[in-house]
């Protein structure tokens, strides 16, 4: 088991943070507690930020990372990993859900330290030189798509899969809406938003069960 570190309690850290890593589950907390002390020794300047319900790490204005604490799993992730040219990051997908570690469910599923410093120094390192994840071509920037207002309203109270949902591009968030209009009965209906909802929590698009296959 990696050795646990403690975490940094500067002038950076906030309070709604640690109330989240107190209400997580109790197999949660040592990991989130080390992922957010790892961040801090990389990063002192780091602020920290609850965004989309869950806890961010914010570095000269920009989004650099983030951990999340599922039921039976911890995530976290870095919002400029496309940028950080690391293949051995985890993409996001179907299989691993969300982050770039996989599913962590004790601190033996974490990488190492040193590993996990390289990467967040890397993340840093973008952040310290302005570089911002480039937007979609201009063409691609399209009239947001209607959406069915059963459907909009179960994604409000989902703030994670709005987030998610927010970040799909027109065609995956269509492919949802048609899926969802589709159904003939309204038991089929509500069940499919239901599973929908679930299933864009997690970063997953309408056909994921058929990708990288």
């Amino acid at each position: 088991m990696p050795k646990s570190l403690k975490s940094n309690k500067g002038p950076q850290t906030h309070a709604q943070v640690d109330a989240y890593i107190l209400k997580s589950a109790p197999f949660a907390q040592p990991i989130l507690n080390h992922l957010r002390a790892l961040v801090h020794h990389v990063c002192p300047d780091v602020e920290e930020k609850i965004k989309w319900g869950m806890p961010h790490f914010d570095y000269k204005g920009s989004m650099m990372c983030w951990m999340a604490a599922f039921k039976a799993h911890c995530s976290f992730g870095f919002w400029k990993a496309a940028l950080m040219e690391e293949k051995s990051l985890i993409p996001q997908s179907a299989k691993t859900g969300m982050g770039h570690l996989g599913r962590i469910s004790s601190l033996e599923d974490l990488p190492s330290d040193q590993q996990l410093i390289r990467w967040i120094a890397k993340a840093k390192e973008l952040n310290d030189a302005g570089i911002v994840i480039p937007k979609e071509d201009s063409k691609k920037q399209t009239k947001a798509l209607e959406l069915p207002n059963d459907f909009s309203k179960q994604l409000s109270k989902n703030k994670l899969a709005l987030k998610y949902f927010q970040q799909f591009t027109r065609a995956a968030q269509k492919e949802y809406i048609d899926w969802i209009e589709g159904a003939k009965r309204t038991e089929t209906r509500e069940k499919r938003i239901a599973l929908g909802i679930d299933w864009i929590s997690e970063g997953k698009k309408r056909n994921w069960q058929y990708l990288n296959k």
